[in-house]
């Protein structure tokens, strides 16, 4: 079994360009079974509108698909945290979480941050800038897949220090009091150091997958709790999209 996670940039190539049909390839190439997507748009005029959800779920054949705006709004424009309730055709901003396989159960939950605006030094710019924190979301999924049923969570974790520990633990907390085993996938923006100190889960792939270009920081990452899964194989393809590599690892029970 595939599990995949990917920050997709909003289906963006580092120079600027967004091309759907550029999306659609990544995950076709990628060939998921489980895929966690982050920065994903939806109605947004920077993407020409499109549902990048159902690009990738059409993509990948997913029979069970559900995306989570955490920002409505823009990105670096105006934005207000979203809450679930917008209207149809708003332009909205999250995650997504995508599978061959059924869900028998889905739950979002909305983690703790503050609206507090935080320095970011922008290392291809070489300077620093100011932004507002995001808020930030995770989606969880129970799914009956070959390796049994598996709770799966897909998260993009806030890039301050502190602040993503803190969502963390409690994500955690809630995998915890659903159903056993247990995948914990996304964005993390921590060291696979920290995040297994933190979770008290264990990595399944040790790989840098930031910058795209020339990988040097692992951000992305997969953890579980299940002793009886085995990592066959794992990848970081680059892929004509994003400033992130996707994170493949293929999956078997022993």
């Amino acid at each position: 079994m595939r599990v995949a996670t990917f920050n997709i940039l909003h289906g963006r190539t580092v120079g600027g360009v967004v091309d759907p049909s550029r999306l659609r390839m990544s995950i076709q190439r990628l060939q998921p079974d489980i895929l966690a997507l982050q920065e994903v748009d939806l109605d947004q005029e920077r993407s020409g509108r499109v549902d990048l959800t159902a690009v990738a779920a059409e993509a990948m054949g997913a029979v069970a698909h559900r995306f989570v705006a955490a920002i409505a709004g823009t990105p670096g424009a105006t934005w207000t945290a979203a809450t679930g309730t917008e209207q149809p055709g708003s332009a909205t901003y999250g995650i997504a979480l995508l599978s061959r396989f059924p869900a028998s159960s889905w739950q979002v939950l909305r983690l703790p941050h503050f609206p507090v605006r935080v320095p970011l030094y922008l290392a291809s710019a070489r300077r620093i800038i100011v932004l507002k924190e995001e808020p930030r979301t995770a989606i969880l999924a129970r799914f009956d897949t070959p390796l049994g049923p598996l709770t799966v969570a897909n998260t993009h974790l806030a890039f301050v220090p502190g602040s993503n520990r803190r969502q963390l633990r409690r994500i955690v907390t809630e995998l915890r009091g659903l159903p056993g085993p247990h995948l914990l996938v996304g964005d993390l923006n921590l060291t696979s150091a920290t995040a297994q100190r933190v979770s008290g889960m264990r990595t399944l792939a040790v790989v840098p997958t930031f910058p795209a270009h020339r990988p040097r920081r692992q951000l992305d990452h997969l953890f579980t709790d299940d002793p009886g899964l085995t990592v066959r194989s794992h990848g970081t393809p680059l892929m004509p999209i994003s400033d992130h590599r996707p994170l493949v690892v293929d999956l078997e029970r022993h």
